[in-house]
């Protein structure tokens, strides 16, 4: 094989390639289709043979954990996973329906419907130049006269953005732009800057009011939302600003004699000028976002709420920024559209779930093993989900957190895990495998924003708030459980 001057590739009697992975990929499709054939025909056995409440319940989710860590898509996981739990059921095709019909009403269902409009929110902040304005007033606010001031001025900007926005990957997308220029002019090394960018962006997503992870968290344990800050959240920020400053810094030096440096060139001109209409929609939403949190704080407002909070906030900074109601409308859709299969994700969890609970598995295990489990330590028990959480439990983070609170909720509350050891257990379970161990969808999305290339230092910036975090939320749950 040849390849010309213009690019262009030239095939030519290319010898056979003996590559390991191109074996592997259908060798591991293979197995996962042996292994949902199995646990299929499994369940179908046990639908003959046994009637509920069964322990045999258990053998959807435990089906659905392991088509999804052998790289099965999470949304066909889930349907075979959801077959599996019929299958044991073995129910007439009208109660299937009932289930089906019923679902799209559940909590887990509007949690996905609440990620989808966070979306459209997002989008229009995006259309409206809110979202650069908060990042160029922060920036103004804390200065760029030294290092440290930019350091914080960038993690907050990254923080209070993706707090805002509820989403990591689509509130970085709009900030990190305006933040290189300044890191550049700053000499921020890349390796640096990626891990300003990484650590405050991941304190901002614990932080979101309205993400759909931690609308979870705040449903499984029952708290509001100052509640979920004061056990779980708050700590979890403020420990990565402080770590931050000092791992920054810390990853300057070690990366300042690579040849690890911008080219101010390739970024472009640095712009911190905002308009009329961007200034003004900045402070109504603002304002909005702190009414809402403040409303939901003090009536105890519950899960459904955000389906009320997101479109008002974007229809009302959407009319402050100058949008008219179609184009309004048509950004919310934008916006809400681009993750409709997240929402179909959690309506086929609560079509899950809702089979599991008919087949009663956790009523067999309270019944048998109650005793046991009532004697067993609050904090061993906490310990145990939330390490469970970090390294078995498939999905993304919202539906992680339903999981684990579907099939542990109950025994956590029967061994006395309290509101506030169980906001831990869970913002742990759901957020710890951003900082690692292994790399991960965060890691790389703020490196390529950063334009690095060293995946080793950001999983040391990784490493550096995982474990200090560790011991604080073990210490946390340790006070909550005595």
């Amino acid at each position: 094989m040849n390849r010309n001057d213009n690019g262009a590739t030239a095939v030519q009697a290319a010898p056979p390639r003996n590559d390991p992975d191109d074996k592997e990929v259908p060798r591991r499709k293979i197995l996962i289709n042996v292994v949902a054939l199995g646990g299929l025909a499994l369940s179908l056995i046990a639908g003959i043979m046994v009637d509920a409440p069964t322990l045999w319940g258990l053998l959807p989710i435990a089906l659905y954990a392991v088509l999804a860590l052998l790289g099965m898509d999470i949304m066909v996981a889930t349907v075979v996973a959801i077959i599996s739990a019929f299958l044991i059921l073995l129910p007439p095709p009208d109660a299937v329906g009932d289930v089906l019909g019923e679902s799209v009403g559940d909590q887990i269902t509007i949690i996905g419907l609440i990620i989808m409009l966070g979306a459209g929110l997002a989008e229009v902040l995006r259309a409206t130049g809110v979202a650069g304005t908060i990042v160029r007033a922060i920036m103004r606010t804390v200065g760029e006269k030294n290092r440290t001031a930019v350091t914080l001025g960038v993690m907050l900007s990254c923080l209070i953005l993706v707090a805002a926005l509820g989403t990591l990957a689509g509130a970085l997308a709009i900030a990190v732009p305006l933040l290189l220029p300044i890191a550049a002019r700053m000499g921020f090394t890349r390796s640096a800057t990626a891990s300003m960018i990484f650590i405050g962006g991941c304190a901002g997503l614990a932080l979101a009011p309205f993400a759909g992870s931690n609308v979870a968290i705040m449903d499984a344990a029952e708290v509001s939302y100052l509640q979920y800050l004061l056990y779980g959240a708050g700590p979890l920020a403020v420990l990565s600003l402080v770590m931050g400053l000092l791992v920054v810094p810390w990853m300057q030096r070690r990366t300042m004699h690579d040849d690890d440096f911008y080219d101010a060139t390739e970024l472009g001109a640095l712009d911190h000028q905002s308009t009329q209409s961007s200034k003004r929609a900045t402070a109504i939403f603002l304002v909005a976002l702190v009414a809402s949190i403040v409303y939901a704080t003090i009536t105890s407002a519950g899960t459904t709420f955000p389906l009320l909070a997101l479109p008002t906030l974007a229809i009302v900074t959407g009319l402050a920024g100058g949008l008219t109601p179609p184009k309004i409308a048509a950004q919310i859709y934008d916006g809400a559209a681009s993750l409709i299969s997240v929402f179909l994700l959690f309506w086929l969890l609560a079509v899950l779930f809702a089979a599991i609970n008919l087949i009663e598995p956790f009523t067999v295990i309270l019944d048998s093993y109650g005793g046991k489990l009532g004697g067993l330590s609050p904090f061993v028990f906490a310990l145990a989900i939330a390490l469970l959480g970090w390294v078995g439990i498939p999905g993304a983070t919202a539906a992680q957190v339903v999981l684990l609170d579907q099939v542990f909720g109950g025994l956590a509350a029967t061994v006395g895990v309290g509101a506030g050891s169980w906001v831990v257990v869970l913002l742990f379970a759901s957020k710890a495998d951003t900082y690692g161990p292994f790399p991960n969808a965060n890691m790389i999305g703020a490196m390529g924003l950063a334009r690095s290339l060293n995946l080793r230092n950001m999983l040391i910036t990784g490493w550096l708030l995982l474990i200090p975090s560790t011991v604080m939320y073990a210490a946390i749950i340790f006070f909550e459980t005595r």
